[in-house]
């Protein structure tokens, strides 16, 4: 065992260090001792975050033809974090007349609880979002690129 990965083992065993942490410390040190070396094994590589939230509404009516692009939305993910970090500057009563608005709808979601520190989670959550839903004739779908 080299020197710099025992460092890091007794760091971790005097609690200098977090288990997660090592195992960063450690991975990071494997990838620099060389590609080539059995220990150093490769993980893939991280999925770029998405940029845009997009909506897709289909008719595949026969009138129309199958496929044809009756909405196309492309929402760019700045967008969004920019309106939540704009939410929290709406006064609470406005909040709560919109949130009321939104369950009137039948959409239950509590704008007070959207929060800027909130956000980055969300974006996160999001980037695995795909909702496809199939009707008759039309085709809906929901996915982050």
């Amino acid at each position: 065992m080299n020197e710099e990965r025992r460092q890091i083992l007794e760091m971790l065993s005097a609690g200098k260090i977090t288990t997660d942490e090592a195992e960063r410390l450690l991975a990071a040190l494997g990838s620099e001792q060389g590609a080539g070396s059995a220990a150093a094994t490769a993980k893939p590589a991280a999925k770029a975050p998405p940029k845009y939230l997009r909506v897709m509404v289909e008719d595949h009516s026969e009138e129309t033809g199958k496929g044809k692009t009756q909405v196309n939305i492309r929402v760019p993910m700045q967008l969004l974090r920019a309106g939540v970090r704009l939410a929290s500057l709406i006064p609470q009563p406005a909040l709560n007349h919109a949130t009321e608005a939104l369950h009137e709808q039948g959409v239950q979601l509590d704008l007070s609880q959207l929060k800027p520190e909130n956000l980055e989670e969300l974006v996160d959550q999001l980037s695995d979002l795909t909702v496809d839903v199939d009707e008759e004739n039309t085709k809906v779908r929901v996915f982050c690129e």
